[in-house]
């Protein structure tokens, strides 16, 4: 996929380190990655964390973030961003959670993710972006797409970054 080659020369010519934190893509988004000869270069770790306490044990999301917002929320993607971050020597981390389907969660329809991106700046303090998104089709269709999704943004918030200055 050339769009990943793309990815992968942007990480390396911004210099950036990436890990992951992922719930419902379930380590897609570093195979996806990982096809791609050189990913090595730019790939620090990938978490899995489908769990309330994976999340709450290797990633140190807070049981009020939680108890407060719904797993399928910005606010959680984002403190698993941050987490994946905190762990490890990376500069840029991106995280997924969501409902892939069939069937809806409760309230949220299948097809709702949300992401984050997390990045370290220089004086070691993090900055923050996150979306939620909604994908049409089959859990196969929408766990690609979100995967794809989570990886083909980074560069679009890492200028988001740059232009804040």
């Amino acid at each position: 996929m050339q769009e990943i080659e793309a990815l992968l020369d942007y990480l390396k010519r911004h210099k950036l380190y990436l890990t992951t934190a992922e719930s419902c893509t379930a380590g897609m988004v570093v195979a996806l990655l990982a096809k791609h000869p050189g990913s090595g270069e730019c790939l620090d770790s990938g978490h899995v964390v489908y769990s309330p306490a994976a999340k709450k044990r290797l990633l140190g999301v807070s049981q009020h973030t939680l108890d407060n917002f719904n797993l399928t929320s910005e606010e959680v993607a984002r403190a698993m961003a941050k987490g994946a971050l905190d762990g490890s020597p990376a500069n840029v981390a991106v995280a997924t959670t969501g409902v892939a389907g069939p069937e809806p969660q409760g309230e949220i329809p299948a097809g709702t993710l949300c992401f984050a991106w997390a990045f370290r700046l220089a004086d070691g303090s993090i900055q923050l972006y996150s979306s939620t998104e909604h994908f049409a089709g089959d859990r196969s269709r929408i766990l690609d797409e979100a995967a794809c999704f989570a990886l083909l943004r980074l560069p679009e918030r890492h200028a988001q970054l740059l232009a804040t200055g």
